[in-house]
């Protein structure tokens, strides 16, 4: 047997770095899950810039923080490599491609969406979601719902929003009280187990290793904390300021860059969880999309590259373009600075948490644990989900509502898209395509 150590891994330049993270930006599909496992791949297994034990805990504290954990992990490890610099293309590099790609098609969406393809293809595609955020209520309710307590909290918060209409906001509120109240009384009830085991991975050492010293601008230190902040207030008020000052409090937007960043502190749980509060927000308070056009939404952002959560920016380019925000020569325009501005506000507190909370974070390389609180607003989080799945079906299947006819050919394209999901496991992409062309199908035959 060869018991030759394995060589060591070469040294990254910065540019090298730059190149692969763009690359990442353009092919990062499949959701937080699906990206977290292709870092690894990348990163661990065949680059060896960093070793399993680095890279899990990272991993966790990313999974701790409200926002995109994949889009966060990206940043934590491009800012362990090469300093705030690297952090900043990684993390902008893993959203840029999306939020070019995302204005291209939100455009084609609101301009073209009556032509008979393109109906056709949202027309397939609606049911097809609505089976995939059941899923998604299924995917983390069997993780998070570990005891009793836990199902009665996803209950409650189900009630809450499905029955009282209660904001997003209060419930994840409740559920954190909860969750401290409780965890002082009875802690074995919130007592995480990583699904993340640790062990030595066989892979050979690693640019970063497990008995790597942290690097000196990865330190903690209160000034650099301070800079951290400071800056981070600069970019978040100038920009809003300027808003306000030009337009006015109750301008498209700045109300879009007030709510987006709310929005981006509330994102416990992943993308799924925050989407019935920017409904609540863009569509019953706001009027910046209707509901078809959230679910169409979604779905454009589960077949492109990046964060889920880049839905956000369809929602706000729906909504600056139809407002006319510059006129009605400028209705691209208004579009896509509605969308740039809400993709700043929402992505900003991300690298914020990382490069303020970063240094904390690497003064022990021990695992984080996930608090009581947020174990109880994961389990709210599931029955906010499910509320989602409901409302999505009563909208695609009762178009009319229910005093109109039941979409019969939608039901089956969502049956169908739920058995592909849950008993063959396939690939959410594929998924979406082959119920768009089914859509375009039946939209041809009927017509």
């Amino acid at each position: 047997m060869n018991t030759a150590p394995l060589p060591a891994a070469p040294q990254v330049s910065f540019w090298q770095a730059f190149i692969f993270w763009l690359k990442l930006g353009c092919i990062s599909f499949g959701g937080p899950a699906g990206q977290i496992a292709l870092m690894h791949q990348e990163l661990v297994v065949r680059r060896r810039w960093i070793s399993e034990k680095r890279f899990l805990h990272a991993l966790n504290y990313c999974m701790v923080l409200p926002g995109p954990e994949a889009q966060q992990l990206a940043t934590y490890i491009g800012w362990l490599l090469h300093r705030t610099r690297g952090g900043i293309v990684a993390g902008v590099l893993f959203v840029l491609p999306s939020l070019f790609l995302l204005i291209l098609l939100s455009w084609i969406y609101i301009a073209y969406g009556e032509v008979a393809v393109v109906a056709g293809l949202f027309y397939g595609i609606k049911p097809a979601v609505t089976a995939i955020v059941v899923q998604a209520a299924h995917r983390i309710g069997s993780r998070a719902l570990k005891n009793n307590l836990l199902w009665a909290i996803a209950a409650a918060s189900f009630v809450a929003i499905f029955a009282f209409d209660l904001p997003f906001p209060a419930i994840v509120i409740g559920a954190a009280v909860i969750g401290f109240i409780v965890g002082r009384v009875k802690p074995q009830l919130f007592q995480a187990s990583s699904s993340h085991a640790q062990s030595k991975d066989g892979h050979g050492p690693a640019l970063i290793d497990d008995d790597t010293p942290t690097p000196a601008h990865a330190l903690f230190s209160w000034t650099r904390l301070a800079q951290v902040l400071l800056v981070g207030a600069v970019l978040w008020t100038v920009p809003i300021g300027y808003l306000i000052w030009h337009f006015g409090w109750n301008h498209t937007l700045t109300q879009m860059s007030w709510f987006f960043t709310k929005a981006a502190l509330l994102t416990f749980g992943g993308a799924y969880a925050v989407l019935p509060y920017v409904y609540q927000g863009a569509v019953e308070t706001f009027n910046w999309a209707t509901a078809s056009q959230m679910i169409d939404g979604l779905a454009l952002g589960e077949t492109t590259p990046g964060p889920l959560i880049m839905v956000v920016t369809f929602v706000a380019f729906i909504g600056g373009y139809a407002k006319a925000l510059f006129g009605a020569d400028s209705l691209f325009l208004a579009g896509t600075v509605a969308a740039c501005l809400v993709t700043w506000f929402t992505f900003l507190p991300s690298f914020l948490f990382i490069f303020a909370g970063g240094p904390l974070i690497e003064t022990t390389h021990n695992n984080l644990r996930f608090t009581a609180g947020l174990t109880a607003i994961t389990a709210a989080v599931v029955g906010v989900i499910l509320n989602l799945a409901l409302f999505f079906g009563y909208h695609v299947l009762w178009p009319q509502g229910f005093q109109g006819l039941f979409d019969w050919p939608s039901a089956l394209i969502a049956l169908a898209a739920g058995v592909a999901l849950f008993k063959f496991k396939r690939n959410v992409i594929h998924v979406i395509l082959v119920s768009g062309l089914l859509g375009v199908c039946l939209k041809w035959l009927f017509v």
